[in-house]
């Protein structure tokens, strides 16, 4: 059975919202469902496991297309973004949530 096959019958016949491990590391197929006009589809969810093969959080990424991994991807690979996550991680153990305020300017 081909991977089209594959996902056509995930697709077909799974439920609702059904979550599907796949052979990469973590990334798992989705089942949104159909709602309204637009029919149900499958998505790509991103969630990091554990070295027991257990996701690190409840809901992951979802990514419902091409066009979406490669706005994550760009967004990911800004090195700003990982300067940015040194220094929460600098200052997180003690860190505040601010709420109602301004965007920080990174």
């Amino acid at each position: 059975m081909s991977l089209a096959e594959k996902l056509r019958s995930f697709l077909e016949s799974g439920k609702d919202w059904e979550r599907r491990k796949t052979s990469l590391s973590g990334v798992f197929l989705l089942k949104i469902p159909r709602k309204g006009s637009r029919p149900a589809e499958i998505a790509v969810e991103l969630n990091p496991v554990d070295s027991s093969g257990q996701t690190k959080k409840r809901r992951g990424l979802i990514l419902r297309s091409l066009d979406d991994l490669n706005d994550y991807r760009a967004i990911i690979n800004d090195a700003k973004l990982e300067q940015l996550m040194k220094t929460i991680e600098q200052v997180n153990p003690r860190g505040e949530r601010g709420e109602g305020e301004e965007p920080l300017e990174i």
